[in-house]
């Protein structure tokens, strides 16, 4: 089986597909400014973009994991996040609070989805 590495960097690939798994890097926002429903927004259209790449999208996420820097902002994230998701295809998912790279990030999710 082929392993095929897409959008590859110095460090890391935002998405590996194996097997007819994928597997996204942690994605985050694009507006380190921005509010945590609009940080929310920006990566989920990440991800849907790079399921789309993959022939995969949101309903064939297997799992999800959420990084949260400040757990104040779980009920804005899971509003955006429940607008988001297909009804009836929820992946298993798990939401942390972690220190992410950057001050400005409020989220960051890293999926794994089928092809």
């Amino acid at each position: 089986m082929t392993i095929q590495r897409h959008h590859v960097g110095k460090r890391l690939a935002d998405m590996v597909v194996h097997g007819g798994t994928i597997y996204l890097a942690g994605q985050v926002a694009d507006d380190l400014n921005a509010d945590i429903t609009t940080q929310a927004r920006q990566v989920l259209a990440r991800i849907d973009r790079l399921l789309g790449e993959a022939g995969s999208g949101k309903d064939r996420m297997l799992s999800a994991t959420i990084y949260l820097p400040d757990m104040a902002d779980f009920a804005a994230m899971n509003a955006v996040w429940e607008a988001w998701i297909v009804p009836g295809h929820p992946p298993a998912r798990a939401t942390v609070q972690a220190k992410l790279a950057a001050s400005g990030y409020k989220i960051e999710i890293q999926v794994i989805a089928a092809q």
